[in-house]
């Protein structure tokens, strides 16, 4: 893909509609340091002489809603806990409650040492809107607001759709293209006008799920061809090659 061709990839476009974690923010080690202290904690807490591995975070748990994530790394460990309810207190020892301290200490994480967005993503972000694109966050993450706020970035997106918006409409998540096309109309726009920027494989399949005047892949580490083959229209290896 050629410079001409990238800057191309913005004509005719008047929206762009970015996921968050891994594009904007490099939200997956804020996610990972979270685990690690929960399952630390909670292995020395029982007495489990088999620690928590950085392995385990893509052996287990890596891309899994919350609680799968949470059932499949104990079970590794050949543990199983009952379920709890779905507002368990994090203090107990259940599947649920063990989800909700991960959550706890992800969201104490971001509001005690912040996120540092990428560089070249906030450029990108500034040079869309001096040219009068509208811009918005679709994100599977329930802390989309607060990863926004800490990484100083919340002023620029009005319409954030995250995961709790997304279970408030019943909306289905990624690779269905659902809460990128519902984005697109709280932006008071056709798809057809709007790019959709992603760095995972489910996302770019999402957006290549429906009329998207394009799909801009960011290779975080899944890999340019990867991204390509699940429907990205271009791939860039940081969004400043866009500019």
């Amino acid at each position: 893909m050629h410079m001409t061709d990238l800057r191309n990839a913005w004509t005719g476009a008047s929206a762009l509609l970015f996921d968050l974690d891994g594009v904007l923010t490099p939200t997956a080690v804020v996610h990972e340091q979270a685990w690690q202290e929960l399952f630390d904690g909670y292995l020395s807490g029982i007495g489990h002489l088999d620690g928590y591995q950085e392995s385990d975070y893509f052996d287990h748990i890596d891309g899994k809603p919350r609680f799968d994530g949470v059932r499949d790394f104990l079970a590794s460990r050949g543990i199983t806990l009952p379920e709890g309810p779905i507002d368990d207190a994090p203090t107990n020892q259940t599947v649920q409650g063990l989800g909700n301290r991960k959550n706890a200490i992800f969201n104490e994480i971001v509001d005690t040492r912040g996120v540092e967005p990428y560089e070249g993503s906030v450029k990108f972000i500034n040079a869309a809107l001096e040219r009068g694109l509208k811009v918005a966050v679709v994100s599977s993450s329930r802390n989309a607001p607060a990863v926004l706020k800490a990484a100083g970035l919340d002023h620029h997106f009005e319409v954030v759709v995250d995961g709790q918006v997304a279970a408030a409409v019943g909306l289905p998540g990624k690779p269905d293209p659902a809460t990128y096309v519902y984005a697109a109309g709280l932006l008071g726009l056709p798809v057809e006008e709007c790019i959709v920027v992603e760095d995972a494989v489910s996302g770019v399949q999402a957006g290549a799920g429906a009329l998207f005047h394009a799909v801009i892949g960011v290779d975080r580490g899944a890999g340019r061809q990867t991204l390509l083959d699940a429907g990205a229209t271009l791939v860039v290896d940081d969004l400043y090659e866009l500019l």
